[in-house]
């Protein structure tokens, strides 16, 4: 008796909100051309904090994208991820009438850091201001982490599961590796992803308790990993939510299958001891390359977790050489989001965004604000560079030691 098909994950539908587009085709053209959109902080509050530079959403209107019944209940960071979400559905072609059908069969997971902040603010500020009675009902909802989850399947009416990830900025990729592994084990479809908004002043006053953090107020030098200037991350707000789903599934419905979702692994080495981070993303990149069943040499691309603290730079440079061998230092390493800031846990899900977009696209973008390179990688700069991409690695690190890789084939790739 011959063995079931195995089920597999594939990627058939991305959405994103993104400091450099709100939609897949504004966000890639730029990601491809490497431009850079961070800028000074324009958030009311903010003016007299020291961190000067951010990644900013700005073409985003949340009343446009999300009922007024919902918005009143949700913060920032959700807005973001409800329109995401559709704008995901919408490119997988799962509308409302598809998923109303078998509505257990479809779940969510998200990954958050930073929870609603902005909201949380806004209604503190009411009790100390004007009394506890002031105080709306949804600050027991909106704030948490959570919401987002809460609220696409509310709003969706998806009964499948749903979850959490609470992990550090690592939980975006182990939220992806969460909807993987939901999928293979039978559901059909996951949304699956991560947004984020810590730019409210509360939040970003809390941000300044990270040593990692930039205040460089210049957002040409905010930012610049790898390289003999590195001063910290710039932080960034938005996101991005993927349709993850059986391939099958896919193929029965005819849709492309962008990409899969092939190996995952996640270690975990201690807040801020970034020389350890070296062993610890090593082993996970050995541990995603295992489950994906894919050889060192068959990775084409690299996105990186690029702190820009030159430790975690160089342990970062070193556990790939580790992990990778040879080719370590042969192949071709990016990290697009120096043009955006270091979204938190959205980061690593808008990488993997632009890795299944450089896949299809055969293009390998560039790190921008970045030129004179101190580690022994091939790291991508100025310009973006064609290439025949079969197999992407996505790496992410969080502040509080978490430590994620994640493997991604080309649609057609996994197919054959």
């Amino acid at each position: 008796m011959s063995e079931p098909y195995p089920r597999r994950a594939a990627v058939t539908g991305i959405g994103v909100v993104a400091p450099n587009g709100t939609t897949v085709e504004a966000f890639w053209k730029s990601t491809q051309e490497g431009v850079s959109v961070l800028d000074r902080v324009t958030r009311e509050g903010c003016e007299h904090l020291p961190l000067r530079v951010a990644g900013e959403v700005r073409d985003f209107e949340p009343a446009g994208a999300v009922e007024e019944r919902f918005l009143v209940q949700t913060d920032r960071f959700t807005h973001f991820a409800m329109a995401a979400a559709d704008l995901a559905l919408e490119d997988a072609r799962l509308g409302q009438a598809d998923t109303d059908d078998a509505p257990f069969s479809v779940g969510v997971v998200t990954a958050a850091g930073s929870g609603g902040g902005e909201f949380g603010q806004r209604e503190l500020q009411q009790l100390w201001g004007k009394g506890s009675r002031f105080v709306g009902p949804y600050q027991s909802i909106a704030w948490f982490y959570a919401a987002s989850t809460g609220q696409i399947s509310i709003r969706r009416g998806f009964k499948g599961p749903c979850s959490v990830v609470a992990a550090d900025e690592a939980g975006g990729l182990d939220a992806l590796a969460h909807a993987a592994r939901a999928v293979r084990r039978g559901t059909e479809v996951i949304v699956a992803g991560s947004t984020e908004a810590p730019l409210a002043p509360y939040s970003m006053v809390c941000q300044l308790g990270y040593e990692e953090l930039s205040t460089v107020d210049d957002p040409a030098r905010a930012y610049r990993p790898f390289t003999d200037g590195a001063s910290g991350f710039v932080p960034a707000e938005g996101g991005a939510m993927l349709v993850v789903e059986e391939m099958a599934s896919a193929w029965e419905r005819g849709v492309p299958v962008r990409a899969t979702l092939a190996g995952h692994a996640a270690t975990f080495t201690g807040a801020s001891r970034w020389e350890a981070s070296r062993e610890g993303l090593a082993e996970a990149i050995r541990g995603a390359l295992d489950e994906a069943g894919c050889a060192p040499e068959e990775v084409d691309v690299v996105f990186a977790d690029a702190l820009g603290v030159p430790a975690a730079d160089r342990a970062e440079a070193l556990a790939i050489a580790d992990a990778l061998g040879a080719h370590g230092r042969r192949v071709p390493v990016t990290a697009p989001k120096t043009g955006t800031g270091r979204g938190y846990c959205a980061a690593p899900v808008l990488d993997t965004a632009a890795a299944v977009l450089a896949m299809e696209h055969g293009q390998i973008p560039p790190t921008p604000n970045v030129f004179d390179v101190c580690h022994d990688l091939d790291l991508v700069t100025g310009r973006p560079r064609a290439a025949e991409l079969r197999t992407a690695l996505v790496l992410s690190r969080g502040l509080m030691g978490s430590n994620s890789a994640l493997v991604l084939r080309h649609g057609a790739a996994d197919a054959s």
